[in-house]
């Protein structure tokens, strides 16, 4: 949000906004509510909810990476990130929602 410009060059594509950069605030909007979800996931110590929500949220690298590889000016290293997250998320995610329960001390 506060460097549109640069997350656009960050994310991988180029676009022609003639100063109104509403979709980069949907994206940033977006980004901020995963994050926040997972540390909520997190702290309330929801590993299979957790599990879950990461592998239905690899949908978002997966697109990610197909928009960012549809563009001829893309290439391989710049969908290298989103292929990164891809990866992190359907791996974390299966971990976690095939783990077994923590079991409670006393």
């Amino acid at each position: 949000m506060i460097s549109p410009q640069l997350a656009e060059a960050a994310y991988g594509i180029r676009l022609q906004t003639a100063g109104d950069f509403s979709f980069h605030y949907i994206k940033e909007v977006r980004d901020l509510f995963s994050g926040l979800l997972v540390c909520a996931l997190v702290w309330l110590k929801q590993r299979k909810a957790l599990g879950v929500a990461l592998l239905t949220a690899a949908i978002i690298p997966f697109g990610d990476m197909l928009i960012v590889l549809s563009n001829d000016y893309n290439s391989l290293p710049q969908a290298m990130p989103h292929i990164a997250a891809l990866i992190i998320c359907l791996a974390t995610g299966l971990v976690l929602f095939l783990a077994k329960p923590l079991k409670k001390s006393l």
